[in-house]
């Protein structure tokens, strides 16, 4: 009874359903033991308000993640454009009225609740789900430079452009993971060369530009992260972050200190989110903290693509790695930044970090994934099915796929 009740509840790949609680696993406790002496001076003495935060959060996305997979495939390609334009207008509301936070205007504050919305968070999503659907209708005319300009970079280059300015390098992770996207598309790899030339010249101008016209501009940050990770000077508050992590890292060892043992939090700005990482390293080390974490999203990637080959049509393949590839490289991103290999980004590490929007946002696309995977898996059982049988199964395939 018990495990027919998870097997209707819970459809869609077992493997990714594993992660999630592996991830969730791992998050409450990094986020309590990184956390707990931040919520104890911040929050009058209570050292459980990051945990109770945090699980409250993943509660929520558990329900996310449960309805979205249940929902029909076909919706999120009709619905592409109209995701697109809203999320292009929450960013346009940001820019114009967001809350000013760590001198970044990141966040749209939501009247009457105090809840603080990234909206690049929710950009992100809308854009791979745009680009999904667009590869899929125009697969046949991909080398038409001036349509896939149009139709493909002119609303990547709107949405980064609308980033930009309070934070770069959302904003070329984006670009990025689109170009990605772009490639699995089977877009030409010489007009990916074009607009990635372009790009380089449009963040040059844009940022002689902001320095020319405003003081008040975040180039400084942008020049001074760029220089001080080359040079590696250990000076500025990113330096400091960067240091403190590696310290963690290499404290850490093999086994790491044991769970709730770091010192390093005490140190380290943002533990609980950007540098969550580098305090699982400490706590747990290389084989119980890195080498597990780092296979998970790399399962996550190869179930992915396994996913895609399943499909039998191009919008769901395209949905499903356009999702994993920004997952996965948002992840790399984080865990490259807690090691030194990349500079401070501010990237969370999806599913992991303590967060709100990041965690809604990675939970939608998740369900979707799943939604996917659901009737992939349903249509295969059907064509196992002996051909009697397989019209009545093929009928419900139908309604799962479009109710």
């Amino acid at each position: 009874m018990q495990q027919g009740w998870l097997t209707k509840t819970f459809k869609g790949d077992r493997a990714i359903w594993g992660l999630i609680a592996l991830f969730m696993i791992y998050s409450l406790l990094a986020v309590y033991s990184s956390s707990v002496n931040v919520a104890f001076k911040s929050y009058h003495g209570n050292t459980t308000y990051f945990l109770r935060s945090q699980f409250i959060m993943l509660m929520l996305s558990l329900a996310i993640i449960i309805f979205v997979s249940y929902l029909p495939v076909r919706i999120y390609s009709s619905l592409a454009g109209i995701f697109l334009i809203v999320s292009a207008g929450l960013l346009v509301l940001t820019f114009v009225f967001g809350a000013r936070v760590n001198e970044a205007t990141r966040w749209l504050v939501i009247p009457g609740t105090g809840f603080r919305l990234q909206t690049s968070d929710i950009a992100k999503v809308a854009l791979v789900i745009y680009l999904a659907r667009t590869l899929a209708k125009y697969q046949g005319q991909l080398n038409d430079f001036m349509l896939v300009t149009k139709y493909l970079m002119m609303p990547i280059a709107i949405i980064c452009a609308l980033i930009m300015p309070e934070n770069l390098s959302t904003a070329m992770m984006i670009f990025g993971i689109s170009i990605i996207i772009l490639y699995i598309g089977r877009v030409p790899f010489k007009f990916l060369l074009s607009y990635l030339g372009m790009a380089i010249v449009g963040v040059l101008l844009f940022a002689m530009v902001l320095t020319v016209v405003s003081k008040d501009n975040r180039v400084k940050v942008w020049k001074n992260r760029i220089e001080h990770y080359i040079s590696g000077s250990g000076e500025g508050d990113d330096d400091y972050q960067s240091n403190q992590a590696k310290i963690a890292i290499s404290t850490g060892g093999l086994f790491g200190k044991a769970p709730g043992h770091s010192t390093q939090r005490n140190m380290l700005p943002q533990s609980n989110s950007d540098f969550i990482f580098a305090i699982i390293i400490e706590e747990y080390g290389l084989f119980l903290g890195a080498i597990p974490l780092i296979l998970a999203y790399m399962i996550l990637l190869f179930r992915g693509i396994t996913i895609a080959k399943k499909c039998e049509t191009a919008f769901p393949a395209y949905l499903v790695l356009g999702l994993i590839v920004m997952m996965v490289v948002q992840a790399m991103m984080n865990m490259m930044v807690a090691v030194g290999l990349f500079p401070v980004t501010g990237q969370t590490l999806p599913m992991v970090s303590w967060g709100r929007t990041s965690v809604l946002v990675m939970s939608f696309s998740i369900g979707a994934i799943l939604s996917v995977s659901r009737v992939a898996n349903a249509r295969i059982k059907k064509e196992e099915l002996p051909e009697e049988e397989q019209v009545e199964e093929g009928e419900k395939i139908y309604e799962a796929a479009n109710a």
